[in-house]
C-alpha cells in the first residue's frame, strides 16, 4: 500500500500523534520542502511559548565546524534532574523507535539576551554571558519509522531526534578550559565502561554559543536569564535499551544518571 503524503500542514499533526500514542510515522509520505522552523514554532506555541522570549531549553550543534549548526528548542515537560546515583532522573515513556543516548556539556546564560545584544557579541565576548555549566545525557528518539533515516528536515521538525534531556546534579561555574584534554566516560548496565578523550565534534561545546543566539533572539525572541543550551555529542549514538541504567561522568565537572522503565523495546538502529 503506498504511504500517505504529507502536506506540509499535516507533519506537525503526524509528530503529534506519534508523541502521543507512540507509534512512529511514515517518513516516506512527507515531502521535504518542510517549513522546519514554522513546524518548531507551531509545536513549542502548543506547549506555551509566545513570541518575544524564547523558550528556556534548547539543543545545539553539528557535525564539523565547516558545516552549519542546527538548533532546536525543547519542551520543559522533558527536562529532567539526575539528583544522585542512587536517584537517577527516571523516564517511564517507552521509546518511539531508539533508547539511543549522548553524553553532552550543557551551558546555562546568566542574563538576558536580546536582539541588539545578541548582534554586539563575537565569538570571544559571548563567553561573558555564561554562568555555570554541567554534564547532561540526551535520551536520543525519533517520532519517524525510519529513525535516523529519516530525510534532514524531518529529523530537524522532530526536534534533532529528541525524546528528553537529563542535567547533572552539580552546576559548576563555568571557566575556560583545554577541551581536548577532557575526559568523558559513559556506563551503560553491565556493559564495559566507555572512555572518550576531547571528542567534541566542534573542538569546544561553548562553539555554538553565538551561532545559536543569533539563531534564538531572530526567530524566537529575547533569550533570557537561566536559559540552558546542551551543546552536542561527545560519544555519538549509544544504544541503550528499555530498563537500562546509564551513567555519565566528565572529570573535574559533575556526574549524571538515567534509568529507563522498563516496557517493550525499540527496534534497532537503521543506520547500524
Amino acid at each position: 500500500m503506498r504511504a500517505p503524503e504529507f502536506h506540509k500542514s499535516q507533519v506537525l499533526q503526524a509528530l503529534r500523534e506519534a508523541h502521543q500514542s507512540g507509534v512512529a510515522a511514515d517518513a516516506s509520505g512527507v515531502r521535504d520542502d518542510i517549513d522546519v522552523l514554522a513546524v518548531l514554532q507551531h509545536a513549542a506555541a502548543a506547549g506555551g511559548w509566545r513570541p518575544g522570549s524564547a523558550p528556556a531549553y534548547w539543543k545545539s550543534g553539528g557535525p564539523s565546524p565547516a558545516l552549519p549548526l542546527f538548533h532546536a528548542p525543547l519542551p520543559t515537560q522533558g527536562v529532567l534532574p539526575s539528583h544522585s546515583e542512587r536517584n537517577p532522573a527516571r523516564i517511564g515513556q517507552p521509546a518511539c523507535t531508539l533508547y539511543g543516548v549522548e553524553a553532552e556539556i550543557a551551558l546555562r546564560i546568566g542574563r538576558r539576551v536580546d536582539r541588539a545584544l545578541a548582534l554586539t557579541l563575537t565569538a570571544d565576548s559571548v563567553h561573558g554571558l555564561v554562568d555555570a555549566m554541567t554534564v547532561a545525557i540526551e535520551w536520543v528518539d525519533s517520532r519517524w519509522r525510519q529513525n535516523l533515516q529519516a530525510p534532514l528536515p524531518l529529523l530537524q521538525a522532530d526536534r534533532l531526534s529528541h525524546g528528553a534531556l537529563v542535567l547533572g546534579q552539580d552546576w559548576l561555574p563555568y571557566l575556560p578550559r583545554d577541551w581536548s584534554a577532557q575526559r568523558c566516560t559513559v556506563q551503560i548496565d553491565a556493559e564495559a565502561v566507555r572512555e572518550f578523550k576531547g571528542s567534541h565534534p566542534l573542538g569546544d561545546p561553548s562553539a555554538v554559543l553565538l551561532p545559536w543566539l543569533l539563531h534564538a533572539t531572530e526567530h524566537w525572541g529575547s533569550v533570557e536569564a537561566g536559559s540552558v543550551v546542551t551543546t552536542g555529542s561527545w560519544t555519538g549514538i549509544l544504544q541503550a535499551r528499555a530498563g537500562s541504567r546509564v551513567g555519565v561522568s566528565f572529570d573535574g565537572l559533575a556526574q549524571a544518571w538515567l534509568e529507563f522503565g522498563a516496557g517493550s523495546s525499540a527496534p534497532p538502529f537503521c543506520n547500524e
